[in-house]
């Protein structure tokens, strides 16, 4: 009986560490399906575990939304590493723009996270200003590699992928035929005449 306790301890801190990534896992999916907002409560019941679980292992909204979304957050960091490390220009900014406009349409709640001004997401605002800061970058390189028109702002830009973000209000299928639709469209408006 000596190793009895130390054994159940083990036991407990493995099936709270199983709880805890499946509240996060529930909570990404339900994030990206309805964004921030949802409530604590709904994201319990999806999880199948009580509230009092929920906050046991978050404490506050924006713990959960941290832990949700930090994964999401990082491959957006690497992608525009990845983007700013690319010496074509156009490459770059319209491969950029491609995986903006997947993301506006798959995952509500990172973009709120990234690009809107949640009230829990603060934990992201580097990141936030990091993205803008980098597609400002990758809009000026496209001008200097006379890329894109004249004319193009990285305003532009936002608002092309702002329209793409509509289109979450269709089903799947079709929100992804428009999307690769309107990105196209938005590429073709963005490219210097050639």
């Amino acid at each position: 009986m000596r190793g009895w306790p130390a054994t159940l301890t083990r036991k407990s801190r493995a099936d709270a560490a199983r709880n805890r990534q499946h509240i996060v896992a529930v909570a990404r999916a339900a994030f990206a399906d309805d964004g921030l907002d949802l409530p604590m409560r709904e994201i319990a019941r999806r999880a199948c575990v009580g509230v009092a679980t929920l906050y046991r292992h978050f404490p506050a909204r924006a713990d959960l939304i941290t832990a949700a979304l930090s994964e999401h957050v990082a491959a957006c960091r690497a992608d525009m590493r990845a983007a700013l490390d690319d010496p074509d220009a156009w490459r770059a900014l319209s491969g950029t723009i491609r995986r903006f406009a997947e993301r506006q349409v798959r995952e509500r709640g990172l973009n709120q996270a990234l690009f809107g001004s949640h009230g829990a997401t603060a934990a992201f605002a580097e990141d936030r200003r990091a993205q803008a800061a980098g597609l400002a970058q990758l809009v000026e390189r496209a001008h200097e590699a006379g890329a894109v028109r004249g004319d193009v702002t990285v305003e532009d830009v936002r608002v092309g992928l702002a329209a793409i973000a509509s289109f979450r209000a269709l089903q799947p299928e079709q929100a992804a035929a428009s999307t690769r639709r309107l990105v196209g469209l938005l590429l073709a408006g963005l490219a210097a005449p050639r």
